[in-house]
């Protein structure tokens, strides 16, 4: 069962997208996010590698040269670094995504 981590100011990112930054070091970090259906992860690229958990609900994965792809509840996706990706969510979402290395433009 998910549980909500208290202790974590969740910082709002607009059109009711949350994101909470649960742990990191210099070479990690794991994010949660919340997106209401109909929300969108805009297209953009990163130098991160990223792993993305679908804690629950689904959506539409989008990635540069790839086919759409649905992923639901307990789905994963992997984005390697310097790929085009976003997401279009179809029910209220909650991703867990790690980072490598940790995405310092999220804590500064």
């Amino acid at each position: 069962m998910y549980t909500e981590n208290p202790s974590v100011i969740p910082e709002d990112l607009g059109g009711g997208v949350t994101r909470k930054i649960l742990s990191y070091s210099k070479n990690l970090m794991t994010v949660e996010l919340h997106f209401p259906k109909g929300g969108v992860g805009a297209k953009h690229s990163h130098p991160h590698e990223q792993i993305g958990y679908i804690v629950s609900g689904s959506l539409i994965y989008q990635e540069e040269g790839s086919e759409d792809k649905e992923l639901h509840t307990g789905d994963t996706y992997y984005v390697k670094p310097h790929v085009t990706h976003g997401i279009q969510v179809l029910e209220d979402t909650v991703l867990l995504d790690i980072f490598t290395p940790m995405r310092e433009d999220f804590i500064s």
